[in-house]
């Protein structure tokens, strides 16, 4: 049933338009170098939420702090951390092997913890590696029975870390293309998702490609054959969560040209989900539908640039997508100006608090609103609402270690408020926001791939809590270095 513009008007009086609706995350404010920061209502202005980053080390106002203080820099030219943590290396494209003899392959991105056998963690995470083989040196191998496309060099890897920080590692899914965010099931699996729209016969492919595929980190013999998950949809998908209680997903998808959309995939009457499932539907089964955004006023929202403040809350309709394999036209092409709304690198997604954490990297020309460096979402199912939770500002000097920019990947720390992955310019961090909206450093790359003259970070990718959360695992993209951090974690509360 839709959710009526009368229905959303009502609400939104009756909590007071723009005012988050929010989970135990809070309303999240923006950064101190956000646009909106002398416009934020629900804290009064940036002297209400503090400098949570303004010299990298995570210092408020006075003797006000947030985080773990100054990040330190690393001998050893990795990671930089505060005063009483450490890390050490899982993976490394190039250097550690699989089980099989061949090296890790390159390109890390998304990742997902799960509990494995004998206290075992087991982590998949995926690569992202497009176009043919040929053109990277460590493709993820064509293990035998796990290959979807022999011409694709993506795929993911699936990593058991034992007692004592034993390590080995396999392949979980072969002959896949540029293997981003991806999620994890409530079922205990793992979807990886394709970023590419690129079809057989196009860019060395011999079969169609912008799928999600479901792997299975415990059972080997369920990843046999892979099979793409056609019922969600093919585009250049970014990352999917699920809403346990009702059984939806929910996709981003990172384009351009128009801007990429948000997808909601309800499954048909009488499915249930579990290990496998989802593979043994029909291409054509259930309904994916793309999100269409209108504000308090009933107006409708063309693009989340439009959002200049924390707390914007607007309702959310859904409209079915016609061709979901986009036979013809890509699927975020097949809908017309005013039917859908539209977001710059729709990234990481985290579904926790009864909805989901949505990321739009940033915003500039392609975008009708106003430019920004990364905003966080929450998406409520049950008010059908998407309201603003972090805003922030063009960073006016990305080479400097200070501002944050450019939010990818993303999870909820069970010490509480978000960890958000790195994906700007310059400066590459790991960085925490509270429940009111602080901001902090947790980790900085320091592995240097320019000159010292003009200094190139890559980005951070895959962070994710071990299931007892006492371990930080976090990728460095390129090479391709998978990362434990542990330390004295704390929880912070709000303020």
């Amino acid at each position: 049933m839709s959710l009526t513009r009368r229905d959303f008007t009502r609400r939104s009086a009756l909590s007071g338009a723009g005012v988050a609706l929010a989970g135990s995350v809070g309303a999240l404010a923006t950064a101190p170098n956000a646009l909106a920061a002398t416009e934020t209502e629900i804290l009064g202005g940036e002297a209400a939420h503090g400098d949570g980053h303004g010299d990298g080390h995570g210092h408020g106002h006075g003797h006000d702090t947030v985080g773990y203080g100054p990040l330190l820099d690393d001998p050893h030219g990795i990671l930089a951390l505060p005063a009483g943590f450490t890390y050490r290396v899982v993976t490394h494209s190039g250097r550690t092997r699989l089980e099989s003899g061949e090296y890790t392959p390159s390109n890390h991105d998304g990742t997902a913890a799960f509990d494995g056998p004998r206290g075992s963690t087991l982590l998949v995470n995926n690569h992202e590696l497009g176009g043919p083989r040929a053109g990277w040196e460590h493709p993820v191998p064509l293990a035998e029975g796990l290959v979807y496309d022999p011409a694709a060099a993506g795929g993911c890897t699936v990593v058991e870390v034992r007692p004592g920080h034993h390590v080995a590692e396999w392949v979980g899914v072969a002959g896949t293309a540029t293997n981003c965010a991806g999620g994890s099931t409530p079922w205990g699996t793992w979807l990886t998702c394709e970023e590419t729209e690129d079809r057989a016969g196009a860019n060395g492919m011999t079969k169609d490609h912008g799928y999600v595929f479901e792997v299975d980190p415990e059972d080997r013999r369920a990843n046999r054959n892979p099979k793409p998950l056609k019922a969600l949809g093919r585009y250049a998908h970014e990352a999917v969560v699920v809403d346990p209680r009702r059984g939806h997903l929910y996709l981003t998808e990172d384009a351009s040209g128009p801007n990429g959309l948000l997808y909601r995939w309800t499954p048909p009457e009488g499915f249930r989900h579990g290990r496998g499932r989802l593979r043994t539907l029909a291409d054509d089964a259930g309904v994916l539908q793309a999100f269409r955004c209108f504000d308090s006023g009933g107006s409708f929202v063309d693009d989340l640039s439009r959002a200049t403040k924390t707390g914007t809350v607007y309702g959310v309709d859904w409209i079915d997508v016609p061709d979901r394999d986009a036979r013809t036209t890509s699927v975020r092409k097949q809908f017309t100006g005013a039917q859908v709304t539209r977001a710059r690198k729709l990234e990481g997604m985290w579904w926790a608090d009864g909805g989901t954490y949505i990321v739009s990297s940033y915003a500039r020309s392609e975008s009708p609103g106003r430019p920004h460096d990364g905003q966080v979402w929450f998406y409520d199912p049950s008010r059908r609402t998407l309201t603003l939770k972090v805003l922030l500002g063009v960073n006016a000097d990305p080479a400097a270690d200070g501002a944050f920019d450019g939010p990818d990947n993303i999870t909820v720390s069970p010490y509480g408020g978000l960890v958000i992955a790195e994906d700007g310019a310059g400066v590459q961090h790991l960085f925490g926001a509270t429940d009111s909206g602080r901001t902090y450093p947790i980790a900085r790359n320091e592995l240097n791939l320019g000159t010292a003259e003009e200094p190139e970070y890559s980005e951070f990718t895959g962070v994710t809590f071990s299931p007892d959360g006492r371990t930080l695992y976090a990728n460095i993209q390129t090479p391709g270095i998978m990362l434990a951090v542990t330390g004295p974690w704390k929880r912070h509360k709000r303020r």
